[in-house]
């Protein structure tokens, strides 16, 4: 009996000493976290709506065991596996429909844009390697390029071209120009996420109060077009696979526009003239859902 008993005490100082190392380390690695970027964005609770396939402008409702689900996003803890980070969230289901049969969750947008990008002001050479805060600066910038190298190394997984991935960019950015320009909000309603669509919605009943019709042209070939930020959201903490990509792209190009009044005077532009205009786009795509293609999720303003 006192030799069982000497091996349940050493099971349990063992076990003791388990937990006491793993909470050592998962709170090393999350003030290493805290301590190098500071840049994780606050997740905000947001409604999950749209259809993420083509040919689709529609939520598929609810029917007999089937339902779709319309949740709102969590905000989860840091995953880290193999020094990986992972910004995981999690829908949450009601206790109604946990009780329900067969459930089936459509997530086509996570809702909200993950660390959007805005422009770092320049700091000088002296500064950047002489000073606590350039090298403080200096290491937040580096950890910024890892993300988005570590999201685009995930997207080239699934195929991805950087060249045909920018003609299919720029000729999105005309369709979407296009469509706002001539009022066609149930084709727009397609290329763009659920949340944008009722911000461009919004624009074009503005717009149609003030101009009758709108001229707009893009002059081809644009001047520019590069990738600014790369980031992945994932939507499964026990599946790393099952998450979306967010692209920002600065589209740099000559356009022409033109805006009429209900008896077709020009009140507004000239179509002769080209102007140039620089737009940040945030492009979102599912890296999970089969058929899913590249939506705009967000216009960001500088």
């Amino acid at each position: 009996m006192s030799l069982l008993r000497r091996l349940s005490t050493i099971r349990t100082l063992y076990r003791t000493v388990e937990i006491q190392e793993s909470s050592y380390l998962l709170g090393s690695s999350r003030s290493y976290s805290s301590s190098v970027s500071n840049a994780i964005s606050e997740i905000y609770s947001s409604s999950i709506s749209s259809c993420l396939y083509k040919g689709q402008s529609f939520l598929p409702w609810t029917h007999r065991s089937t339902m779709t689900l319309r949740s709102t996003m969590a905000a989860k803890s840091l995953i880290f596996s193999n020094d990986k980070r992972f910004l995981s969230t999690q829908a949450k289901v009601p206790p109604q429909a946990r009780q329900m049969g067969a459930l089936k969750v459509f997530m086509s947008s996570p809702g909200f844009i993950h660390d959007p990008y805005a422009p770092r002001e320049p700091i000088s050479f002296w500064r950047r390697w002489f000073t606590r805060s350039g090298w403080k600066r200096t290491k937040e910038n580096i950890i910024l390029e890892l993300r988005s190298a570590y999201a685009i190394s995930k997207l080239r997984k699934t195929g991805y071209n950087k060249q045909k991935f920018y003609k299919e960019a720029v000729d999105l950015y005309k369709e979407i120009n296009t469509l706002m320009a001539n009022g066609e909000k149930s084709i727009l309603r397609k290329a763009v996420t659920e949340k944008m669509y009722s911000t461009l919605k919004n624009e074009i009943k503005h717009r149609e109060s003030t101009w009758s019709n709108v001229y707009w042209e893009l002059v081809e070939p644009i001047i520019k077009i590069r990738t600014l930020r790369a980031r992945l959201i994932g939507v499964d903490q026990n599946d790393h696979s099952k998450a979306f990509i967010q692209l920002t792209l600065e589209f740099l190009a000559k356009q022409k526009f033109e805006a009429y009044d209900s008896k077709g005077a020009v009140v507004a532009g000239d179509k002769t003239k080209e102007i140039l205009v620089r737009d940040i786009w945030v492009l979102e795509k599912s890296m999970f859902h089969p058929g899913a293609y590249w939506r705009l999720c967000e216009r960001i303003k500088l």
